[in-house]
């Protein structure tokens, strides 16, 4: 039976998403780094997962595909069927050597042409949507800066432009991580919808290929075979979750760091070439992606710990990336921290594919942010996501002022 390491007793359950929508997570995480940084949460009399919080052990799991595997689920709130579909065929699930084959087809598609139309694609919708709060006067930030990330997916998978609001409104429904969840209906209906759509997308590109992922996947091929249709639906679907969350949750969270540290937004309007340094510290800061799981392929011993095969090992990147071994001060939004290697968009094979397209996006806003936005004020209760995953917003209601 697996058992924790002598100390004070951590009653919280890192399970429940109500410590992520309601809660201080942050310092339950300092006190696991602490007392228990290999920690067993039991969720029943015989069953539950092992927490690591620590950067280093974090850090070292994402590298070890050897003793880990992540064809057993990524999440701690997955569902066995889905995820047993998805292994092997999707990205996120795969292991090497499939994650490599898969990983190279997908990277062909991001040719010089189409980083060039994303880029401009960016700016063009940044300019947009911030133009448009300033005039409203008052948004919830959440729905603005769920635009842009979600323009890109669609631009980078290849879908006509005026079919890109209502992929977003669909993504939004089918990914729902706080009101829903497994079984909802309105969620599966809207995944039914995207589905069908990139069914006749793929057929489309099949026909008439341009510089996008979804003409990189229906051509593409590994070990000489054409890629099926589960494994280019599944991707796409990955990509979607992937890049719209990440990107939005951060955006928002970069903002509200710099309403609550006004000296930094100064500092950063008048030295622009902070942008760089601020996009790393805003994706370490918020660490969307906020847990990650792996089983173990044998029976291992960590740190003090015996671990038996097969068992669920989560990551908790938004605790490694406030580890105080690790950074200092971690606690403090520093737009001038270096280095900062932090883990916010992972190590290792399974890297954010969308990295660059990450930090790129972030750039963007922060560059029109600072041209276009003097000040902000919150001028509501900013909440929390509901999700064990994703650690991001449900709302925040924010006045923009312009110069």
């Amino acid at each position: 039976m697996p058992h924790n390491v002598p100390g004070a007793p951590i009653t919280t359950n890192l399970a429940d998403a109500d410590l992520y929508a309601d809660g201080d997570p942050e310092a339950v995480w300092r006190e696991l780094r602490e007392t228990h940084p290999v920690y067993w949460n039991a969720t029943s009399a015989d069953s539950g997962f092992w927490a690591i919080t620590r950067y280093d052990d974090v850090a070292s799991i994402l590298k070890n595909t050897r003793d880990f595997t992540s064809t057993m689920g990524i999440r701690l709130d997955h569902e066995p069927r889905a995820t047993a579909a998805a292994a092997d065929n999707m990205l996120i699930v795969t292991d090497v050597p499939k994650h490599r084959a898969l990983r190279r087809v997908m990277n062909s598609a991001f040719t010089p042409r189409m980083i060039s139309r994303l880029e401009a694609n960016m700016v063009e919708t940044v300019r947009a949507e911030l133009d448009a709060a300033l005039e409203k006067g008052e948004v919830n930030f959440v729905e603005t800066a769920s635009v842009l990330p979600s323009s890109v997916i669609s631009d980078m998978l290849g879908v006509p432009r005026e079919d890109w609001t209502v992929m977003r409104r669909l993504t939004e429904r089918a990914f729902a991580v706080s009101g829903g969840g497994v079984g909802d209906l309105d969620a599966v209906a809207a995944h039914t919808e995207i589905l069908l759509y990139y069914s006749e997308l793929a057929e489309r590109k099949r026909r008439d290929p341009s510089d996008d992922v979804v003409s990189a996947l229906v051509h593409g091929s590994i070990d000489g075979r054409p890629l099926t249709d589960d494994e280019i639906f599944l991707n796409c679907d990955g990509l979607l979750l992937g890049g719209n969350e990440t990107t939005k949750h951060a955006t928002v969270a970069g903002l509200l760091a710099l309403v609550e540290s006004p000296e930094e937004w100064r500092r950063l309007g008048s030295e622009p070439a902070l942008i760089t340094s601020a996009v790393e510290e805003i994706l370490r800061w918020s660490s969307p992606g906020m847990a990650i799981t792996r089983h173990t392929r044998r029976p291992i011993t960590f740190g003090d710990q015996e671990i038996g095969e097969g068992e669920m090992v989560s990551l908790w990147i938004g605790s490694a990336n406030r580890d105080e071994r690790a950074f200092a001060n971690p606690d403090v939004f520093d737009i001038t921290r270096q280095p900062n290697h932090h883990l916010a968009l992972g190590v290792g094979q399974h890297y954010c594919l969308g990295s660059a397209l990450a930090r790129q996006e972030l750039t963007v806003f922060l560059q029109q942010l600072c041209e276009r936005v003097s000040n902000a004020a919150i001028r509501g209760p900013v909440t929390r996501l509901r999700s064990v995953f994703i650690r991001g917003f449900d709302s925040m209601p924010v006045a923009l002022g312009g110069f």
